[in-house]
């Protein structure tokens, strides 16, 4: 049949709607709402039998965390209320992110999110300051995690997937980034977070034009080493990482894990239905034609070689947004010192370590890219310039004396 009479609230009707009910069923069995592929369930409660029941049932698990950070502060142990308040902040975001419709559900959930990180940073053990940035007759947000000391040091600037907001990295217990002396900025650009709720509709270019207007304000900070900013970009994040690097002369270096920055039809045709239903919100698309003509556009064809920080590129061997011969074949397009990570038998959301998404205490991409970053800023010269790495399982990772250069299983 063709498509309703009445469109569905908020969202043009799309051919991949057709799929709702397995995609409800696949919800329902894994807990996941997109990257199926490891084992284990997802993170959604029990009480969630679709899509459409996520965002009330994940919001009344932030509600409760949310009243126990509460109870804490007043029994007077702010350490763990502000633990629990960013919990509660990350279930929140969870919550609002399968909204797409800018109304009074993703109003409340989203503010509620911001409401607990505001608790964190009044209780975080160093400063946090939510950073306002005037851009193109709006305003684009992040947060900016300073580490302490004096003089002017490093910054990471931090750009989270599509699934994500600012307040996702770092942990306020566990930055990697303060450990190591340098400071981040977590940004909200167009798609994302407070960009979203301000109505600024994301186009095929205008995320690294924000960028760079926080990139320009950060520059001019005290605390910022100007000439040490490093771009870390995650998931679809690393798509416009990659194109900020490449049209951002202030960029020292680049870091891209999780890379889906290929051909956005495996992420909008092949993967979950939930991607195409979501850039239909974050383009405020009217029609399937209108969406698929804006994300046409997003690409990095002819953006590769323009690039010319050192960059390093992290992909699962079958992630299944982004197949690795099309990863392999924009890397070789790259003339800046670059090198390329490969996680053998992993999709989505790969690790060094072998173990999936980990706890934010074990060694993981956040740590491994930080490490990364950090020798950039320091002079030290990309160890394996246009190679790929294949990182064995028994293997002891990228950083090991020996490591095998190979870009299939059987070679």
């Amino acid at each position: 049949m063709s498509s309703p009479l009445r469109a569905k609230k908020g969202k043009p009707h799309l051919s991949r709607d057709n799929q709702q009910w397995f995609f409800d069923w696949m919800v329902k069995e894994t807990g996941k709402p997109f990257h199926f592929q490891p084992d284990g369930r997802g993170r959604l409660p029990r009480s969630v039998r679709s899509h459409d029941m996520i965002a009330k049932h994940m919001g009344l698990v932030g509600k409760k965390t949310e009243r126990l950070a509460q109870a804490e502060f007043s029994a007077g142990h702010p350490e763990t209320a502000m633990e629990l308040y960013y919990q509660a902040s990350l279930q929140y975001i969870d919550a609002q992110h399968v909204v797409f419709e800018t109304g009074d559900e993703k109003k409340f959930l989203h503010s509620a999110a911001l409401r607990c990180f505001d608790k964190v940073r009044a209780l975080a053990p160093y400063r946090i300051e939510h950073v306002d940035i005037p851009w193109n007759g709006t305003i684009v947000s992040g947060n900016l995690h300073l580490a302490s000391g004096a003089g002017p040091k490093p910054l990471i600037f931090y750009v989270p997937g599509c699934d994500q907001t600012k307040e996702a990295w770092p942990h306020p217990y566990y930055n990697q980034a303060l450990q190591r002396g340098m400071h981040v900025f977590s940004f909200d650009g167009p798609g994302q977070g407070e960009s979203n709720l301000r109505g600024i509709r994301l186009t095929d270019d205008n995320y690294e034009k924000a960028a760079a207007a926080a990139i320009d304000y950060l520059r001019q900070r005290p605390e910022v080493d100007a000439k040490k900013i490093g771009v870390y970009s995650l998931s679809f994040g690393s798509f416009w990482g990659m194109r900020i690097a490449a049209t951002n002369p202030h960029v020292a270096a680049t870091a891209a894990p999780w890379a889906s920055f290929v051909d956005k039809y495996y992420l909008m045709t092949e993967e979950s239905p939930r991607y195409k239903q979501l850039f239909a919100y974050l383009t405020q698309s009217t029609t399937e034609a209108e969406l698929d003509a804006v994300v046409a556009k997003m690409t990095m064809e002819g953006m590769m070689e323009k690039i010319t920080c050192p960059t390093l590129v992290v992909t699962g061997e079958y992630d299944p947004r982004a197949p690795i011969d099309e990863v392999y074949r924009l890397f070789d397009q790259m003339k800046a010192p670059a090198e390329l990570w490969v996680l053998p038998d992993q999709h989505h959301n790969g690790s060094v370590t072998q173990k999936g998404p980990s706890a934010v205490w074990e060694a993981d991409i956040h740590s491994f890219v930080c490490d990364w970053l950090r020798e950039r800023f320091n002079g030290v010269p990309v160890k394996h310039p246009g190679k790929a790495l294949w990182l064995e399982p028994a293997g002891a990772g990228p950083n090991a004396p020996e490591v095998s250069y190979k870009r299939r299983w059987f070679d």
